[in-house]
C-alpha cells in the first residue's frame, strides 16, 4: 500500500467508483471522519463502519458509478479533488459536480470532506427513481 497522498487518494476513489467497500475502507484511517459539508455538522462521519454504513445504501441503487477526475492539487498531506461524479441507475445517468478534500497521514484517509449542491443529486436522482 502505497503513502503517496495522491495514490492513497486515487486507490480509495476508484474503490468507491467500482462499489468495492472492503478495499476501499483499508484505505481510511481508524479514525477517519468523514463529512458532506451542505449538511453541516450533522452530515459527519466517523471510522470506516460510520462510512459505509451510510454510502452503501445510498449507492445501492446504483448500477455503475463513473467519476471523472477534472482537477487534483496537492498541499502536504492535503488533496483537493475536483469531480464530475456519475451514477448509473436504471432509467439512466445522474451526475453530480463534487470537490473533495482528503488529508492522509502514513497512506490513510484521516479526513475527507465533500462539496457539492446537494439540491442538484436530489433533482437528478428523483427524476431517475
Amino acid at each position: 500500500m502505497t503513502t503517496d497522498p495522491v495514490s492513497t487518494v486515487r486507490a480509495f476513489m476508484a474503490a468507491m467508483e467500482a462499489l468495492d467497500y472492503d478495499s476501499a475502507m483499508m484505505h481510511v484511517a481508524d479514525d477517519v471522519e468523514y463529512t458532506n459539508m451542505p449538511m453541516g455538522p450533522s452530515g459527519t462521519l466517523r471510522g470506516p463502519a460510520g462510512i459505509r454504513a451510510v454510502l452503501e445504501p445510498f449507492f445501492a441503487p446504483t448500477l455503475e458509478n463513473e467519476w471523472v477526475m477534472k482537477s487534483v492539487a496537492v498541499s502536504g498531506n492535503t488533496v483537493f479533488m475536483e469531480r464530475l461524479d456519475r451514477h448509473r441507475l436504471a432509467k439512466g445517468w445522474a451526475e453530480l459536480p463534487v470537490t473533495g478534500v482528503f488529508e492522509v497521514v502514513d497512506g490513510k484517509i484521516t479526513s475527507w470532506r465533500e462539496y457539492f449542491d446537494f439540491a442538484t443529486i436530489e433533482r437528478a436522482m428523483a427524476a431517475l427513481a
